[in-house]
């Protein structure tokens, strides 16, 4: 069931976005460094890797400038076209071809870089990758304002992701892969279309309201102010 799903809808989403995508693929042919698609090698099922397909919002030279594997709200490396297709989560959708290849699923954990996934504690990279990553899933729709919060925070990017950030997302990666069905990812979906549009809203408490919440004195509950 999960895998027609994928097949289903990454195939219908495919078409319908086909001539908006072209408005969007000419637009970031003639900005910026005119550039269109990135490859980039990320983790995926059994720890293979494979490459995702994303629209190209940075510098080239992204990854060798300031923050490198991490990127905060008003990042200098991302281009101005690429502001609005990250806030928006648009830069995202060329992955519906590794959900439709079968790289990825619709809902799952996010496929990360090999450093930002080699930041998760060893008990749930061995876990999580039981399951193909996915899309979207618990852990970006908790954390969807996570550049926000690396921006906000008095630590330094990569301290506040290791110590506070990278250990609850896999905590509820887990959590997904716990409960994992075809219900949950229906729920799943529809979340992440609710807060694209709402992107305050907290429907997800009401949606899944057992899912692990980050330390009561810890950092990310100070910065939503919690």
């Amino acid at each position: 069931m999960k895998r027609l799903l994928d097949i289903f809808v990454s195939g219908i989403l495919l078409l319908l976005l086909l001539i908006p995508g072209m408005f969007v693929l000419i637009l970031l042919r003639f900005t910026g460094e005119g550039k269109v698609f990135y490859l980039q090698p990320r983790v995926g099922l059994g720890g293979k890797r494979f490459k995702v397909y994303k629209l190209a919002t940075m510098v080239a030279n992204s990854l060798n400038i300031g923050n490198k594997d991490i990127t905060v709200r008003n990042d200098p490396r991302v281009l101005p076209v690429g502001r609005f297709l990250r806030k928006t989560k648009l830069n995202e959708l060329p992955q519906l071809f590794n959900v439709f290849k079968g790289d990825m699923s619709l809902v799952g954990w996010r496929p990360l870089v090999e450093k930002s996934f080699s930041y998760y504690p060893q008990h749930v990279q061995q876990q999580i990758i039981e399951a193909k990553p996915g899309l979207t899933g618990i852990g970006s729709i908790f954390f969807r304002d996570e550049e926000e919060l690396v921006e906000k925070s008095n630590k330094e990017p990569l301290e506040l992701y290791t110590e506070d950030i990278a250990p609850h997302k896999g905590e509820l990666e887990l959590w997904y892969n716990k409960h994992r069905s075809f219900w949950l990812d229906l729920k799943v979906l529809f979340c992440t279309a609710w807060v694209v549009l709402f992107s305050q809203s907290k429907m997800y408490e009401t949606l899944f309201p057992d899912l692990p919440s980050p330390p009561a004195d810890g950092e990310i509950m100070r910065l939503r102010g919690l």
